[in-house]
């Protein structure tokens, strides 16, 4: 290899590793399992799980019919529906905390008729968390379910069809199980993303300690007070994203 390439590719490396290494390093090894189960850290963990799950299952409740609808449907605007489904890939996070409360806060387009009609307060709530991180997160769903979708062979679709299944029995028992492996990598993604999410989060939902204060919002305001706790904070996030990456690399890493 090339002196002028590999010179440049190991300060790229030692540019993305030696951070992970700073982490690692100064994490407090002897008294970690006293730290992880503070009531703070413990009640963060247990927040962050439960809005991720959550967010999860709101990204493949709305997320697949999306994904099937961009591959499988040819409309006028498609192009930019797809656009607008990755919008949030490259918006930056606090912009769509801002988006949701103009949408869902009291005075938003659609939060001042649930406040009024139905007496339901979505920001700075559990449920608001679920929102943002649902918000950032569902565009890792759409792409792989839609790239599987177009990867799938239509043929065992169309000898369901002539068998006599319906649409939705197709679906269900054909085009789902052909694309379980795309959509298993899209919702493990889904989920990770939504696990770490922040600024969305922070500015929707708030920093309330048990109600909408998780992992990354925990590392964000501990590290103005104690910054052992912080680092465990981060080494816990940075485990999850770490074994993420490893049960899906032979998916999404390394190459055919």
């Amino acid at each position: 290899m090339p002196v002028a390439l590999l010179l440049p590719a190991v300060l790229g490396l030692a540019f993305l590793v030696l951070p992970l290494v700073g982490l690692l390093a100064r994490t407090p090894w002897t008294t970690l399992p006293q730290r992880l189960a503070e009531p703070g850290v413990l009640a963060a963990l247990r927040l962050s799980l439960l809005t991720a799950t959550l967010a999860t299952l709101l990204c493949l409740l709305l997320g697949v019919p999306l994904a099937w609808l961009l591959a499988r449907v040819e409309f006028p605007g498609r192009r930019l529906v797809r656009a607008l489904v990755t919008v949030p890939l490259v918006l930056p996070p606090v912009v769509g905390g801002v988006a949701l409360l103009l949408v869902f806060g009291r005075r938003g387009l659609l939060g001042g008729w649930l406040d009024a009609t139905l007496g339901i307060s979505l920001p700075f709530t559990t449920t608001g968390v679920v929102l943002a991180e649902a918000f950032v997160a569902m565009p890792f769903l759409v792409i792989a379910v839609e790239g599987a979708l177009r990867g799938a062979d239509h043929r065992y679709e169309e000898a369901a069809a002539t068998l006599g299944a319906g649409r939705w029995t197709t679906f269900t028992h054909v085009t789902l199980p052909l694309v379980a492996p795309g959509l298993a990598a899209g919702a493990v993604l889904c989920w990770a993303r939504a696990l770490g999410e922040f600024g969305a989060t922070i500015t929707f939902a708030g920093n309330y300690p048990g109600r909408t204060q998780t992992m990354p919002l925990a590392v964000y305001l501990a590290l103005e007070t104690d910054v052992q706790a912080a680092v465990v904070l981060s080494l816990v996030l940075l485990t999850v994203s770490v074994v993420i990456l490893a049960g899906l690399r032979d998916r999404w890493i390394t190459s055919p």
